[in-house]
């Protein structure tokens, strides 16, 4: 739980903005950590804000139904260029606040598509002009292990050596004609810092009626805070005061899944409404965490189902044509909490395959015994030459 409203406090830096888009975006945040969470046991972290920029790159050259069931998916209060501008303004004010230096936070896109395949000027211009995400050619067809390996030497490089091996070996392939990468880095200390000295190891429950015994960090002072009957809330700000950590705690310690039952933007939004100042004694784990999510199952559960479809995707606004689909998405995420604040990465692929060729009744076909051959003009019916052959040997 605390590592979902990480990435919450990265998509919206608190508190909670009330417009249409922030509401999407959180929106599609509960969403999607909903479904990835429900795939996997114990620790689960991701980006929403990551997965949700890639993908409005992809949105980008959509059509047709294709482009509706994402604007849905993706919680988007307005379809078009008025989703690209509002994305494109997220990422240029967290660019802007990484290098005002208060905290470190770097927001990162690129296009990775085939040498000489022929992408729209209009889907190029749109992802670089509100995305910053250029076009870098590779040789998919030639040598897409290669490419693999390119692209994420990019992605270690934008998160500081974070996220390695984003893309696994033999995802891509000879098919693949566009790769939509999104990657975030973010680190900030907090406004107050744990002291070393304070932390103990001590037992921490876990929901099994278990424990075991962990770092847990100490601190006493004055943050924003709400408690009720099951639940206390807590914010803890970084440095800057733009972005901060938001913990909600269960009352008990198999109340996690009663929590994540009831999660919603509007319950969001309505704890972070009571936090109020308050003296309070902190303890909190120092603790790391790493994710990896095959994200194709998620999205098309949250209504994105053509994308994925050979048959009817249409992302016609890249290439003209109607012969690319969302052949995989990947995300894999990192974070790092101690004494000093927070560490975390993320990273997003979008992988487009081209179609395969219309498939045909499958038969099979063995000349393997004596048979008619002709040689014809298609145009004229004409046969130009007939023969059998009986004995390939004897006609050596």
């Amino acid at each position: 739980m605390l590592s979902l409203f990480l990435a919450v406090a990265a998509l919206a830096p608190a508190p909670v903005r009330a417009d249409a888009f922030a509401q999407g975006n959180a929106e599609f945040a509960l969403d999607i950590y909903g479904r990835v969470a429900a795939e996997k046991k114990g620790n689960v972290f991701c980006s929403p804000y990551s997965i949700s920029s890639a993908l409005a790159m992809t949105y980008a050259g959509a059509a047709g139904e294709t482009a509706r069931q994402m604007v849905r998916a993706l919680r988007l209060p307005e379809p078009g260029a008025a989703a690209h501008e509002a994305f494109g303004r997220l990422t240029r004010a967290f660019n802007a606040e990484g290098k005002e230096g208060r905290i470190g936070l770097v927001v990162a896109n690129a296009l990775w598509g085939q040498r000489g395949f022929a992408f729209k000027k209009e889907f190029l211009d749109l992802t670089s002009s509100r995305y910053g995400a250029g076009l870098h050619e590779l040789d998919f067809q030639a040598d897409p292990d290669s490419a693999r390996k390119t692209i994420n030497a990019w992605v270690e490089k934008a998160t500081r050596g974070k996220i390695k091996g984003l893309v696994p070996v033999g995802l891509l392939e000879r098919r693949t004609r566009l790769v939509l990468t999104n990657a975030v880095f973010f680190k900030g200390r907090w406004a107050a810092a744990f002291q070393k000295g304070q932390t103990k190891s001590e037992p921490f429950f876990l929901g099994d009626g278990g424990k075991v015994d962990v770092p847990l960090m100490h601190q006493t002072g004055d943050f924003s805070y709400t408690d009720g009957p099951d639940l206390q809330g807590l914010e803890l700000p970084y440095q800057g005061g733009s972005l901060s950590l938001v913990i909600l705690l269960p009352g008990k310690p198999d109340g996690l899944g009663a929590l994540e039952k009831g999660l919603s933007e509007a319950a969001l939004r309505g704890w972070l409404g009571r936090l109020a100042p308050a003296q309070v004694a902190v303890v909190l784990p120092r603790f790391k965490a790493e994710s990896q999510f095959q994200l194709g199952d998620s999205l098309q559960a949250l209504g994105m189902r053509d994308a994925f479809s050979q048959s009817d995707a249409d992302f016609s606004g890249m290439d003209g044509r109607k012969d690319l689909y969302i052949g995989a998405a990947i995300h894999k995420a990192f974070v790092e909490v101690n004494e000093e604040g927070t560490q975390a990465a993320a990273a997003t692929a979008v992988v487009m395959s081209r179609m395969l060729a219309v498939r045909h009744r499958f038969v099979d076909f063995r000349a393997d015994h004596p048979f008619l051959f002709l040689i014809r003009d298609r145009a004229t019916g004409t046969i130009l030459f007939i023969g059998r052959l009986t004995d390939p040997a004897a006609a050596s």
